[in-house]
C-alpha cells in the first residue's frame, strides 16, 4: 500500500494542469454513475478509460467557437446590426411531423396523401424561419450580407423573375441555401384549371432541375393561395410540403397573421425579393428590421429544410 501511495504522489507531481483537467473529468464520470438512490450504478471494477476528448483537442475546438463568435460579432457591427444575431441549435435529430395548419387543409387532404400547408414548424426551440419569394430583386450586398452573419434562409422562385440572372441565384446555391418553387408566372392558381396548375409547377420544376441541378420537394402557392387542384399538380409534380408563413417582414413594417402580433417558436417568416424600386429601402435594410426584432425576442434563425 505505502509503494502504491508513493507511486501515486509521484505521477500526480508530473501530471500538471493538463494531467489534473482529465482527473477531475474521470472523477465527474465515476460520481454521474454511483448509486445515489436515483437508480443509477457503480462502474464496474478496474481502470475505466476515459473516452474524453484530450485536452488539446478540446482546447481547439474551443478556439474555433471563439473564433467563429468573434467573426459573428464583427460582421454584425459592419452591417449595422445593433446585438448579434443568436446561433441557432442543431438540427433536430428527429423531424417533427409537419401536418396541414387546422382549417387550412382542402377535401381529401389527408386520404389523398396531399403536402400540407402549414405556417408554424412544431417545435419548442427558439428559432424562426426567414423565407424569401419571387425573385424581382437580385441585390450582391444581401449575398455577402447573409454570408457573413451567417443567417440561413429559404429562397422560393419563380421563373420570369429569376430567368434573366440564373447566376445569382447559383451563388445562392453555393453558399447553402435552398432555392424551391413558386411557378413559373406567379399566378392566382385557384382561378386555373387543374392542367394550368400543373404546368405552373412542374414546368418550374423542369426550370429548377435544369438550372439548379434539382428538383425540389418544397414549395409556396402565389400569394398563398391554392386548392385542392394546386396541392394535387403539386403531388403530382414530386412536392412534399407547401409552407406558406406566419409573419411578413418589410423594410419598413410587420404584418402578423395572429392576434397577439408577436413571434411564436417555429414561426415561417416571409419577405421578397425587393429593392428601392418597390421599398423604402434595400434588401439589407429588410434584414437589419428582421433580426432587430427576432434577436431582441431571443430567437435564433433556422434553416427551414434542418426541420422537414
Amino acid at each position: 500500500m505505502r509503494l502504491v501511495r508513493q507511486n501515486y504522489k509521484n505521477g500526480a507531481k508530473g501530471m500538471g494542469l493538463r494531467g489534473g483537467i482529465a482527473l477531475l473529468a474521470l472523477t465527474a464520470v465515476v460520481s454521474g454513475c454511483a448509486d445515489d438512490g436515483s437508480g443509477g450504478v457503480w462502474p464496474a471494477h478496474g481502470q475505466q478509460p476515459l473516452k474524453a476528448p484530450p485536452a488539446r483537442a478540446l482546447d481547439g475546438y474551443a478556439s474555433k467557437l471563439r473564433l467563429a463568435q468573434a467573426q459573428r460579432v464583427a460582421a454584425a457591427k459592419r452591417w449595422g446590426l445593433a446585438r448579434t444575431p443568436l446561433t441557432a441549435p442543431p438540427a433536430p435529430a428527429r423531424k417533427p411531423v409537419i401536418k396541414a395548419r387546422k382549417g387550412f387543409e382542402v377535401n381529401g387532404q389527408e386520404e389523398l396523401g396531399l403536402p400540407p400547408v402549414f405556417t408554424t414548424i412544431p417545435t419548442k426551440n427558439r428559432v424562426v424561419f426567414l423565407t424569401i419569394d419571387d425573385g424581382a430583386e437580385k441585390d450582391p450586398r444581401f449575398l455577402r450580407m447573409m454570408s457573413e452573419l451567417k443567417i440561413p434562409y429559404t429562397a422560393f422562385l419563380s421563373n420570369y423573375l429569376v430567368k434573366d440572372n440564373y447566376r445569382y441565384f447559383r451563388k445562392m446555391r453555393d453558399r447553402g441555401i435552398t432555392l424551391n418553387n413558386h411557378t413559373l408566372t406567379h399566378p392566382y392558381l385557384p382561378g386555373l384549371s387543374y392542367a394550368e396548375q400543373k404546368h405552373e409547377i412542374c414546368g418550374m420544376q423542369r426550370v429548377m432541375r435544369n438550372q439548379f441541378g434539382r428538383r425540389p420537394t418544397v414549395f409556396r402557392p402565389p400569394y398563398g393561395n391554392y386548392n385542392q387542384d394546386t396541392l394535387r399538380a403539386a403531388k403530382a409534380c414530386g412536392i412534399k410540403y407547401a409552407p406558406i408563413w406566419d409573419e411578413e417582414v418589410f423594410v419598413d413594417h410587420w404584418e402578423y397573421r395572429e392576434w397577439d402580433r408577436d413571434l411564436h417558436p417555429g414561426d415561417i417568416v416571409l419577405s421578397h425579393f425587393r429593392g428601392r424600386n418597390d421599398w423604402k429601402g434595400t434588401m439589407p435594410d429588410m434584414v437589419r428590421r428582421f433580426m432587430k426584432k427576432v434577436t431582441a425576442k431571443g430567437y435564433a434563425v433556422a434553416r427551414l429544410e434542418d426541420y422537414l
